[in-house]
């Protein structure tokens, strides 16, 4: 089953100028949460956020009072059924390894923490875990992108197995680890990784539309976009969800936020996305829209 109807018109195929500029990046990502507390907790211990802001019933977590996460209290909401379009994973960007090694040390620190694998995937190094709501998180730091292999457009991406122990051993600093429980004011959301219904609605949605460009893609299960030459900034898979449809309202994911560099930018974004047929809000500041499966998107210029 295709979620939603998305056509876009000769005019609205990817072309040069019409990609999201190189300097787009990812903004902060919402999450809707039953216990707010709990989740501030796991945030701030393990992965190393400090608190930025907050307000009645939610709570702006970052580093260097820039947001990254945004957590929400919503208590009389369901949890998504893992078939359900929504979240795979929010993936949040070291700067070194260092960084990296000392983030992986604080999870295990946390009790009943959830660990869900390694992955060296050439271009990056990653560790994987669940938050007490079962959302998928990433920790990861790239290698540099002179050693990244491209063909025909395409960038190399592998998965195979990283020993943590070793991993640790091999890149914790152990004389500054015990002075600061955070993350390095470069640590940022990185890529967003999403459950869709099918891989061409995806394609016609985030890169005919959006104007990502793809960078590699594993048949019809699994599309990786991007802007600028990084490895992927949204990945979106079908691996739980073939078939899903638009998804109801629920805990998890809440909102995805892009931030391109500049006004230009977001009204280019925005008469795409309306000549594909997407319904756009703007406010003036900002658009927002969801993908054929209700997840919702925000546009923001990153100057704003």
């Amino acid at each position: 089953m295709t979620a939603g109807a998305l056509h876009p018109s000769e005019d609205t195929m990817n072309t040069t100028i019409d990609l999201l500029p190189d300097a787009t990046d990812m903004g902060p990502v919402m999450l809707k949460t039953a216990k707010l507390s709990r989740l501030v907790h796991w945030y701030t211990a393990g992965v190393g956020l400090e608190h930025v802001a907050e307000r009645p019933g939610a709570v702006e977590l970052g580093v260097d009072g820039r947001t990254i996460l945004v957590l929400e209290e919503a208590p009389d909401l369901r949890g998504p059924n893992p078939a359900d379009a929504g979240l795979f994973h929010t993936a949040i960007l070291y700067p070194t390894h260092a960084a990296l090694a000392a983030a992986v040390v604080r999870m295990t620190q946390i009790p009943g923490i959830q660990f869900a694998g390694t992955g060296d995937h050439h271009v990056s190094e990653a560790f994987y875990f669940a938050d007490p709501d079962g959302n998928g998180v990433e920790l990861y730091v790239d290698r540099p992108r002179s050693a990244w292999l491209w063909a025909n457009g395409q960038v190399h991406m592998t998965t195979e197995f990283i020993d943590p122990n070793r991993f640790v051993n091999e890149h914790l600093d152990r004389g500054s680890f015990g002075q600061s429980s955070t993350a390095p004011v470069e640590a940022k959301i990185g890529h967003v990784h999403l459950q869709v219904g099918d891989v061409p609605t995806a394609r016609a949605f985030y890169v005919d539309a959006l104007g990502f460009a793809e960078t590699t893609a594993l048949g019809n299960t699994a599309l990786f976009v991007s802007a600028g030459g990084y490895h992927h900034h949204m990945a979106m898979n079908v691996w739980n969800s073939r078939g899903a449809g638009r998804r109801a309202d629920t805990l998890g994911l809440g909102r995805v936020e892009i931030a391109v560099p500049d006004a230009d930018a977001l009204g280019a974004a925005r008469e795409r996305l309306t000549a594909a047929g997407v319904a756009v809000v703007d406010d003036g500041r900002s658009i927002r829209f969801d993908d054929p499966w209700a997840n919702r998107i925000t546009l923001t210029p990153a100057a704003s």
